[in-house]
């Protein structure tokens, strides 16, 4: 029988311990940690609200989505002349309300003087243009919201009166915000404020490139269908990343979702919540 010195013996269990704590290390780091979210079911982002159903960007469009059952409402910003933070997509208001004119030459009093009329459940209804904190206050905690941020006249300044609005709701501290933006600038802003909320990086159609969303320090990628690979998903979550996508084309958005499904991405930003939700057996 050999003997082992007890010096020796020591230093084995030593290096069995700094073994040990490196591999913890390892699978706690963020790349690893991230790995399991592409196994889990994807997440359904309500596009402006139930669009298919009502009107886009409106407290009922949300309220459907929300009834839905969704990961998280999804909702563009815009800033007005006077400085409040509202919930539309487009620049100016001409395609979805009765009024015309850009935002950012509105007050807020001058674009709730204008309306949008739709139908649902044979009943006309007319509503403003909500604020984001319209938004919150209605759904408050209950709902996750999935905001898009922008530039306003070139500069950063809708990021900080919205991470205000978002913490006096407690939703930031309760994670129920994700930030995206096809400006880095702006998720740097927000991060800058808000270092907890995940941020994710839209490319626009034909834009996205690769190397650049392996690098950038943001958990997600946003990214048109037609642009979607296996290769570039593969690599995308070979880091840890979650590929959420959105569908420009309507004609094709479902035969594209179910294509997505079959690429194994994490999110759809969809416009139409009860044919992803059973996309996806949910």
């Amino acid at each position: 029988m050999v003997k082992m010195h007890s010096g020796k013996l020591n230093y084995g269990v030593g290096v069995v311990i700094v073994l040990m704590i490196g591999v913890i290390l390892l699978l706690g780091s963020r790349e690893i940690e991230a790995e399991p979210a592409i196994e889990m079911s994807p997440k359904i982002f309500a596009h402006r609200g139930a669009k298919d159903r009502f009107n886009e960007s409106t407290l009922s469009s949300y309220e459907i989505a929300a009834n839905d059952k969704v990961d998280a409402l999804e909702l563009d910003l815009r800033m007005t002349k006077d400085g409040a933070l509202i919930v539309m997509h487009d620049a100016t208001i001409d395609r979805t309300t009765n009024g015309s004119g850009k935002v950012s030459d509105l007050t807020l009093e001058e674009v709730k003087s204008f309306s949008t009329e739709g139908e649902f459940n044979k009943k006309v209804l007319k509503e403003e243009i909500p604020t984001l904190e319209e938004v919150l206050k209605k759904f408050g905690g209950t709902q996750s919201y999935y905001i898009e941020t922008r530039l306003v006249n070139g500069e950063t300044i809708m990021e900080k009166p919205m991470i205000e609005l978002l913490n006096t709701y407690q939703l930031i501290v309760n994670n129920k915000v994700l930030i995206q933006s096809f400006s880095e600038e702006s998720l740097e802003r927000v991060s800058s404020l808000a270092p907890q909320v995940p941020l994710t990086l839209l490319f626009r159609k034909g834009k996205f490139d690769l190397e650049k969303a392996l690098t950038v320090p943001y958990e997600a990628v946003g990214i048109e269908s037609s642009d979607v690979t296996i290769n570039i998903v593969n690599a995308l979550h070979k880091v840890g990343k979650e590929i959420h996508v959105f569908f420009n084309n309507p004609k094709t958005m479902l035969d594209e979702q179910k294509r997505m499904k079959e690429l194994n991405i994490d999110g759809y930003f969809t416009d139409n919540i009860t044919y992803t939700k059973e996309l996806l057996n949910r």
